[in-house]
């Protein structure tokens, strides 16, 4: 998306070269070009603004040199506004920029540019690369962002638009020929519009630009960064109109979609695509997404059964085109051993399936290539549309589940930049799409090469992105992979687009779409450094969900960074059943801290609400902002629906792999399986939104895998019959983020504690589903404001004298106990002596029988409970 910047006409090159050569070269000639610079410093922020750490000492001169000549720059101070902009530049020099033209600013971003310090005879004493983001927002975006970009038809006949406003030249290479482009200079958006022939024929941009990182000028042959479909392994665009009634499932125009959700009231279930069904054998599309369509398989089975009890979502693991699978079956290794062989303690497992990981069929999706194309692996044939038909089927089976879907993106990062091949955005406008450091190299901080939300042409890809997936696909809802690193701006735009989409208009009600995601805080924007971040702070009040890591951690134990994985919480022992591992102290030390992990999952169990008042552990009155986690607020909320619950997702370990880690090793199978449940009720059971992954309620291990994203089948497939285990015991995980816990790993692996059998996994599945039952089928655990949660919600035992490992709720005409202990407990309220409770229809008509041994007594108002058991009781 760059066009040609004129040099002169022949006759003045002519005439220049003659001047060189019969006339003395006066002083002040022009000195040579300066070196290419191997760092950015400087940055160019807006058109008549440079800022860089240099001095500007009298005698010298600063310049931004370019092809065509110099802009001289002189010392300035940055305005207030300007520092409000930049707020990480606020205390570097700054330089006004002798632009007489916007257009001469435009020439000069066309191609190689140096900030250059010259003596006044000419010597160069410093130069250093230009970063030209903020310029080129500043010059070009008011018109770019109202374009449309990528294949758009009218009347059947594409236009194929891409923005490219640093480039000399851009070409439109299609179906083997090579049609010129347009540059349109207010914009830098260039154009090619075709006849209806050129309606699914492969294409692609060559695009002239110059590339700082190879220190010359590039032609990038490129996919469009608005494909709408793909060939085979991404290496061709193809020209396709996603309203095509041809790519429409039948009934896909008018798809019945389950009854909208509140996010304060969802209900979800993470699942990654081909987990769910490569390893089912009931399943005639194993790891595709036409598994979804197998409406008899296990798979769909149990999530019928979920959303029965009240599941409301499936949330889908990256879906959109990953640049690490190879597309073609033919083309996907597979480990070259029978993995079945080895001892559940083997190293040859995980040594095996290194192997092929990086050729397998497997990977999260968490590197991304084309944002808004579905990944061509799961379709049954990559080439072509059939991945669009085949996505839309997945969407309108889960719908007739009675499942709406969430999709899980990721534009904080980019699989690669610079020249690489799996470098879409950075090949057309290089330095532009990614988050650059001081020096102009790109920040990794989300672990791969990070983008920059904050330039206005990436957050319009970021919300144009959206957009599609809500229109076209049908999708439900968005959880946004590190959202503290985008500017809470950016999404406060994607909800604003969603809210105005109508079904009229769109097919879809944007304004039912529900928005959540990593609220983290850290890297190099970490505590607003460079703009307001999407974080869990920032985001209360938006309706839009951040993930609450607090209650996890108070459940789960510790932190999942623990050089120790044996650290214990609350529903894995601490103090109540201690294992042998020293990282968690005297007895005295882990009775304060499970009591304070018991404070944590109270603000949890609000929904993670600031303001809510109770008295803590040790007797005062505080909020939820008043408990501390690690320095920081617990409780950061302003309504229910701004924290999403969990035990575990994807990452670090599964539940039943951290309890193996944290339980005594002698727990038995039956006992692995209550505490699973109870760890999970935390969730279940709290104001707002909560998440599981998918097979925790069957007691899903990843055989101890932290980090299974490049893992492989064999230790991510879910195992939908229980015959076939849970996939504990297949061998030692991974090396390269496991092999400093294989010390730990290697005696739970070969515990016959740990396991499990159909009777454990179908307990805690049906347990769990009964608890989903009791809170979606009663109102009080979905109260829509901060003043309800306040006035039903309750801790009555809470204090000085409270239980370590027993915990009390009272929710209106609920009262909830969870007593993580392995003994019987009593716990007396006597406020409600005289009242008339019984165990929850639910519970008492379900299949847990030791759940059904709680009672009540009236007349003190003593709540029985027995060991590892949750339970519900509701006034009579």
């Amino acid at each position: 998306m760059k066009r040609p910047s004129p040099r002169g006409t022949v006759t003045a090159v002519l005439a220049a070269v003659l001047c060189a050569v019969l006339m003395p070269a006066p002083a002040t000639a022009a000195p040579p070009p300066p070196p290419v610079p191997t760092a950015s410093e400087a940055q160019w922020i807006d058109a008549g603004t440079v800022v860089w750490k240099v001095t500007a000492t009298p005698g010298t001169r600063l310049e931004l040199d370019y092809d065509e000549g110099r802009l001289r720059l002189a010392p300035t101070r940055l305005t207030a506004a300007q520092r409000a902009t930049y707020p990480h530049l606020k205390d570097v020099p700054a330089f006004t920029v002798d632009v007489r033209d916007r257009a001469r600013a435009r020439t000069a971003l066309r191609g190689r540019l140096t900030a250059t310090q010259r003596t006044a005879e000419g010597t160069l004493l410093a130069a250093t690369g230009v970063q030209t983001q903020g310029v080129l927002d500043d010059l070009y975006s008011a018109r770019a962002a109202r374009a449309s970009l990528g294949p758009v038809f009218t009347h059947g006949r594409p236009t194929l638009s891409v923005w490219a406003p640093t480039a000399r030249t851009v070409a439109l290479e299609l179906d083997g020929r090579t049609v010129p482009m347009e540059r349109d200079d207010a914009s830098g958006v260039w154009q090619a519009r075709g006849p209806a022939s050129w309606s699914g024929k492969p294409y692609r941009y060559a695009v002239r630009v110059w590339a700082p990182g190879a220190g010359k000028y590039v032609t990038n042959k490129v996919t469009d960064p608005y494909s709408t479909a793909l060939t085979t392994d991404s290496a061709r665009s193809l020209v396709v109109d996603l309203a095509d009634p041809e790519l429409a499932p039948k009934g896909w125009a008018g798809l019945a979609k389950p009854a909208a959700v509140p996010l304060r009231n969802a209900r979800i279930q993470e699942l990654h695509i081909r987990d769910f069904s490569i390893a089912d054998r009931t399943s005639a599309h194993p790891g595709q997404y036409l598994a979804f369509t197998d409406s008899g398989s296990d798979g769909m089975r149990h999530l019928r059964a979920l959303a029965a009890a009240g599941t409301s979502y499936v949330h889908l693991l990256p879906a959109f085109d990953i640049a690490t699978i190879p597309e073609r079956r033919s083309e996907q290794t597979t480990p070259p051993c029978d993995l079945k062989v080895f001892a559940p303690d083997s190293a040859q497992q995980q040594a095996c399936v290194a192997l092929t990981a990086a050729r397998d069929a497997y990977n999260w999706g968490y590197d991304p290539l084309h944002y808004t194309v579905p990944e061509g692996s799961y379709a049954s044939d990559p080439e072509g549309t059939r991945r669009t038909v085949e996505f839309r089927r997945m969407v309108q089976s889960l719908n007739g589940a009675g499942l709406r879907t969430v999709m899980d993106v990721v534009y904080n990062h980019t699989a690669a930049s610079g020249q690489d091949d799996a470098s879409v955005l950075d090949r057309i406008v290089p330095g532009y799409y990614q988050r650059l450091m001081e020096d102009g190299s790109v920040a990794t901080s989300t672990c791969c090469a990070n983008t920059a939300p904050e330039n206005a042409m990436m957050g319009k890809l970021v919300v144009d992105s959206v957009v599609t997936w809500a229109r076209q696909y049908k999708v439900d809802g968005f959880r946004f992979d590190l959202m503290g690193h985008h500017p809470k701006a950016n999404i406060l735009a994607v909800r604003k687009a969603l809210d105005a989409l109508t079904l009229r208009q769109d097919g879809v009600d944007g304004k039912k779409i529900v928005l959540y995601g990593e609220g983290w805080n850290f890297g190099e924007i970490a505590d607003d450094a460079r703009f307001v971040q999407a974080t869990q702070r920032n985001m209360a009040g938006t309706g839009i969900a951040t993930f609450d890591d607090r209650a996890r951690d108070a459940v789960r134990g510790g932190s999942p960074f623990d050089a120790d994985p044996g650290v214990q919480g609350f529903a894995s022992g601490l103090y109540t059943d201690p294992n042998s591992s020293p990282a968690n102290g005297t007895p005295a030390e882990q009775r304060s801290r499970l009591l304070h992990y018991q404070d944590l999952i109270k603000v949890g169990l609000t929904g993670a609400l600031a303001g809510y008042t109770f008295t803590d552990t040790s007797g005062r009155a505080v909020r939820g902002s008043d408990v501390d986690y690690n320095g920081a607020p617990a409780g950061y909320a302003a309504a229910p629906g701004d924290a999403v619950a969990y035990a575990d997702a994807h990452d670090n370990e599964s539940l039943f792999d951290t309890l193996a880690f944290k339980l005594p090793p002698s727990t038995g199978p039956a006992d692995r399986s209550r505490m699973q449940v109870l760890a999970l009720a935390t969730a279940t059971l709290s104001q707002g939104p909560a998440l599981s992954q998918a097979g925790t309620d069957l007691l899903r291990s990843k055989s101890l895998d932290r980090n299974s994203y490049d893992s492989g089948d064999w230790f991510n497939a879910i195992h939908w019959d229980c015959r076939d285990g849970n996939g504990f015991g297949r061998g030692l995980p991974p090396a390269a983020d496991n092999e400093d816990k294989w010390p730990y790993a290697r005696p739970l692996l070969t515990n016959p504690s740990l396991t499990v059998g159909c009777r454990d996994t179908e307990a805690a599945s049906a347990a769990y589903r009964d608890l989903l039952r009791i809170r979606t089928t009663e109102p009080a655990f979905g109260l829509a404001t901060a003043r309800e949660v306040q006035s039903a919600l309750s801790f009555p035992l809470s204090g000085p004298d409270e239980t370590p490992g027993v915990l009390t709720m009272r929710l209106g005409n609920l009262v909830v106990v969870l007593n993580a202990t392995p003994t019987a407990h009593e716990q007396r309220v006597p406020g409600l002596a005289g009242r008339t409770y019984a165990l929850h229809p639910v519970q008492a008509a379900g299949s847990d029988r030791t759940v059904k041994g709680s009672s009540y007594e009236r007349s003190s108002g003593t709540f029985t409970v027995p060991a590892r058991t949750v339970a519900v009781f509701r006034a009579g």
